[in-house]
């Protein structure tokens, strides 16, 4: 950093640093917007594009579910969840894609934080009922890819939502190649998620690999 970016940098340092002497005059919302105009700063002091050095904090009614990943964990699972966040706090920002330009986000990992957050009363308080979440800026069937992908890399592959969501992809004219490639799957491995679905239509006028001859 060369002298000049550093005189910059103390000034808007020095002038934050004012500023929180009178935090306690300001507002939740006004100090969420603070919150997240220097989490966006600092990202961008870095350089660095992974989302989870850019947290932000979202009203949890602008957070939404999305509509193709089934909320069915386990109820001795969710109940370890709840007192996970009890007892340590939200580490984990929930992963959203931005939906409209009206505020509004659809959940694509951290669905039961999610809801944890919105529907346990002493949760909600702690956070002023936001949702400390990170924005992927994807398509809808770019976000459904990006879902299993969260839950394949934690070891929560569960086969039949993973061949519902193939199917879906594949309705939505990916070809075997590219859902491969987004899900990490050979061949094989798409063709094998398409056959546990049971759906003819999915294999009408298809060539299958060498696997099953």
């Amino acid at each position: 950093m060369n002298t000049k970016s550093l005189l910059a940098a103390s000034k808007l340092m020095y002038e934050v640093a004012i500023s929180f002497e009178e935090i306690d005059e300001l507002t939740v919302k006004e100090r969420v917007a603070i919150f997240n105009l220097l989490s966006d700063l600092s990202s961008k002091i870095v350089g660095f594009t992974h989302p989870a050095l850019n947290v932000r904090l979202v009203e949890s009614h602008l957070v939404q579910d999305n509509d193709y990943n089934p909320n069915n964990v386990a109820p001795p699972e969710y109940r370890l969840l709840k007192h996970s966040i009890r007892s340590d706090g939200v580490t984990m920002p929930v992963v959203v894609g931005e939906l409209s330009d009206d505020g509004r986000y659809v959940v694509i990992d951290g669905a039961h934080r999610t809801q944890l957050i919105k529907t346990e009363s002493d949760i909600n308080a702690s956070l002023a009922n936001y949702v400390p979440v990170v924005v992927l800026n994807k398509t809808r069937e770019e976000r459904m890819s990006s879902s299993i992908r969260h839950n394949m890399a934690r070891g929560e592959h569960q086969v039949e939502l993973t061949a519902s969501l193939v199917i879906k992809l594949r309705e939505m004219d990916w070809s075997d190649e590219k859902i491969g490639s987004e899900l990490g799957m050979d061949k094989d491995e798409v063709l094998r998620m398409q056959q546990i679905t049971g759906l003819a239509e999915a294999f009408r006028d298809r060539s299958f690999s060498k696997a099953w001859e």
